[in-house]
Formats: C-alpha cells, structure tokens, sequence
C-alpha cells in the first residue's frame, strides 16, 4: 500500500508541475507517466499490471481514445519478440546455451569480470550488424546458465542488454535512429556520412562505453562465484545440432537481409521470419518446442511494449513531445559545450520513457531548427549527438527491447536496473559529450 501511495503522490506533483508549462491534456500525461515509471519501480504492481494502465487511464482522461491504445499490444513487432522468446525456450530446453557460453567463455578469463565483458563485447559486436532484439534474445540462456548467484546473474544479463544497446551506435544500420539522422541527413540537403564514416566518428564512443560498462557491472564481484562453470565444450547431440543449424540459418538470413535492405533497398519481414522460425520449432521432424513450453514465455512483457507503445503514442496526439523539445531553443544561445550536454541529457532521459525511433523523429527537426544559426559543422555535431543519446536507454524495461527481454528472465528488479542504468546514463552523457566537442569537429 505504501507503494502506491508513492506513486499517486508522485504523480500528482508532476501533474500540478506540468500545468504550469503545458496544456491540461499534456499534464495528465504526465501525471500518468509518473504514475506508471513509479509503480515500474518500486513494484507495488505486478510489471503486467502497471503495463495494462495506459488501457484505462489514457481513455478515461482523454489523452487517447481506446481505439487508439488497444491496437498498440498487437503490433506486429511484438510478435518478433513471441518468436524470439520461443528461440530462446528452445536454446534452454535443449542445453545448447550450455555450448554458447563455453565457446564464448574460451575467449576471455573465466572471472566473473572477464565473463562481464565477454558478454558486453560480443552481445555489441553482433547488435553493430543485426538485430539487438534477436541478439540479447539469444544470449540471455547464456546469461542466465553462467552462475547461480543471484547478484552475479543481474550483472551478467545487464551486461547483454547494455551491450546490444552500446553496439547499435557503431554502424548506421545498428538501430532505427541512426538510419532515421541519415535519413534527415538527406531530406535537408546535408553532409551524410558513409558507412565507415559513421564507424569513424562513433568506434571511440563504442570503444569507451565498453570499457567502462563492463567496468561498472563488474565492480564488488567475487572471484569464486563462478567457481562452479564446467571449463570444457561439451559435444552437441541431435536436437542441440539441429538448433543450432536452425540459428546459423537465421543469422545468415538476418545478416543477407540487412545488407538486401541497404543495397537493393528490399528485405524480408523480419517480424515474420523471426516468428516462423520460432514455429518451426514445433513442427514435426524438429519437435524442439511443446505447446505446454509456451507456458514459461514472459507474456507481461508483451503488455509492456504495448504500455511503451501506447506512451510513444501519446506524446504525438497531445503534442507534448513537439512542445517539451521546442523549448530546448533557448539553450542554442549557451556555450556551443553546454549545448552539447543539455541535447545529451534531454534526449537520454526522454528515451527512458518514449520509443526512440519516436524521439528521434520528433527531436532532430526541432535541434536542426534550433542550430540552423550555428556553423554546420556544430548542427550536424548537435544532430549525431541526439542521434547517439537515444540508444542510451540504461534505466528502464521499457527504454529500449533489450532491457525488457532480460527483464523477462524475472532475474532482475526494476529497482536494480534503474539504479545501475541511472549511473551509465550519466557516465553515457559524459563519454559522447566529450568526443563530440573534441573529436567529431575533426572527424566531421
């Protein structure tokens, strides 16, 4: 009861707080957003439940009519995520993590720091190139079958999702927003980078938060905590080897369809070749997965995308995204360093709790509006700034996929990830405010 108390008065300062800048519509907004990141929180609601209140509360208030909520829990990305999750039952069921995480184990110290970073390292270096979903999907089994301490098992998951998020700012074809700048890039008539120019300008970055995250999470650890992990690679039997046929084959299509989708400008549906292999893992001959397994996947998280979607949603129709970033134009008059920090600051925060793809749609026309009087080397530096800011969500399940698919272990507490990614986010702030002002003037 505490809990909620919490929450309503919570929400009830945001509320009063948001009626002295913006619309009725929007500070009831607000106030339910404040609602909700609180009760996330501090879990005085189960996560499924507090993810369902935007079908009530968006209505009731007249913030988005039902019509508009509903359809945002059976967007056809969420059943990328169901096919994900049937990969991943199958992976656990079948052991094969078992194999993953001695291969990749093989690469670094087998202490609990070493297996921090082996995990960050390759669960970025994949997302630079395929999907930070599919990825963070796939080795979380791992994640969760390297110890059985509690504490070590949130440092190992964290570590998988932080990293798929790190590794999409490393190619433009690494996550929605960075496509979203080039995109913007081109539409107005300005300077876009190639692909290795991209790698150029944002590698430092990469290199950086890979360093100090693992660094981060690996802090207090114990040496002997994972005494208990099996050093050999164990031999693959008959379903782990079909499996594992089965991914090496959807990795291949992942990978042949990013670069279909660059070059000749078509792709295949990643949603429905993500879903059909998870359904494949039925089907007879394979028999990998029951109907019974279905049991264990993680439907609260579906609820969550849907809430996540739903906010995303609500920004737009009340305007309040547009109106909280138009005033961002009076920070265009402060030193060009401190402009550099408040865009960073703004837009990592903002992206704990709105889509990114979302933000960075709304955000860069108003910073490119805002910047149109400095130099273009320093609009173009306030554009990839924001760009890059937006794959910094650390905080919350609903930031970003990969936090909310190791969220689904049921490992982790809300209250551990904010915590942790609160600390990253500023360490984040601090990192690309740096080589924005120092190195990408060059790079640029």
């Amino acid at each position: 009861m505490k809990g909620m108390l919490t929450a309503l008065a919570v929400a009830a300062v945001f509320y009063l707080a948001a009626q002295v800048w913006f619309t009725p519509v929007q500070a009831l907004l607000v106030g339910s957003v404040a609602l909700m990141v609180t009760l996330w929180t501090n879990e005085a609601l189960p996560l499924g439940v507090v993810s369902m209140l935007p079908i009530l509360l968006f209505p009731s208030l007249g913030i988005l009519p039902a019509n508009d909520v509903t359809p945002n829990y059976a967007k056809s990305i969420i059943f990328l995520f169901l096919g994900g999750f049937m990969l991943a039952l199958a992976i656990e069921k079948s052991g094969l993590h078992r194999y993953f995480s001695a291969k990749l184990l093989s690469f670094f110290p087998k202490t609990p720091r070493g297996i921090i970073y082996a995990l960050a390292v390759t669960s970025a270096l994949l997302s630079a190139v395929l999907s930070n979903t599919t990825i963070t999907l796939m080795l979380m089994p791992i994640a969760l079958y390297l110890s059985e301490n509690p504490k070590l098992k949130v440092r190992f998951l964290l570590a998988t999702a932080y990293g798929a998020s790190i590794g999409g700012i490393l190619t433009p074809i690494g996550t929605p927003p960075n496509l979203i700048l080039l995109g913007f890039l081109e539409d107005n008539a300005l300077p876009s980078a190639t692909f290795g120019g991209w790698m150029l300008m944002t590698a430092p970055i990469v290199a950086t938060m890979l360093f100090v995250m693992p660094y981060l999470l690996s802090l207090g650890t114990k040496e002997e905590s994972v005494a208990d992990i099996d050093n050999d690679i164990p031999v693959l039997d008959r379903d782990q080897k079909r499996l594992y046929g089965m991914i090496l084959l959807l990795s291949v299509l992942l990978v042949v369809n990013t670069f279909l989708k660059q070059i000749a400008g078509f792709a295949l549906n990643e949603k429905l070749l993500l879903l059909g292999f998870g359904l494949a893992l039925f089907l007879p001959g394979i028999n990998l997965l029951t109907w019974e397994d279905t049991r264990n996947i993680p439907y609260e998280i579906i609820f969550l995308f849907g809430a996540g979607f739903s906010i995303a949603a609500a920004f737009s129709h009340t305007g309040l995204a547009q109106e909280i970033a138009q005033r961002l134009h009076v920070v265009s008059e402060l030193p060009f360093v401190w402009v550099i920090v408040i865009v960073a600051f703004f837009v990592t925060f903002s992206t704990e709790v709105t889509s990114n793809t979302a933000l960075t749609s709304i955000a860069l026309p108003i910073f490119y509006e805002m910047s149109r009087t400095l130099p273009q080397e320093q609009t173009m530096t306030i554009l990839l700034t924001a760009t890059v800011a937006a794959s910094y969500a650390f905080m919350l399940p609903i930031a970003t996929p990969p936090n909310a698919i190791v969220m689904s272990s049921r490992a982790i507490r809300i209250r551990e990830m904010a915590t942790t990614g609160f600390k990253l986010n500023l360490l984040g702030i601090a990192v690309l405010s740096f080589f924005a002002v120092t190195y990408w003037p060059w790079a640029l």
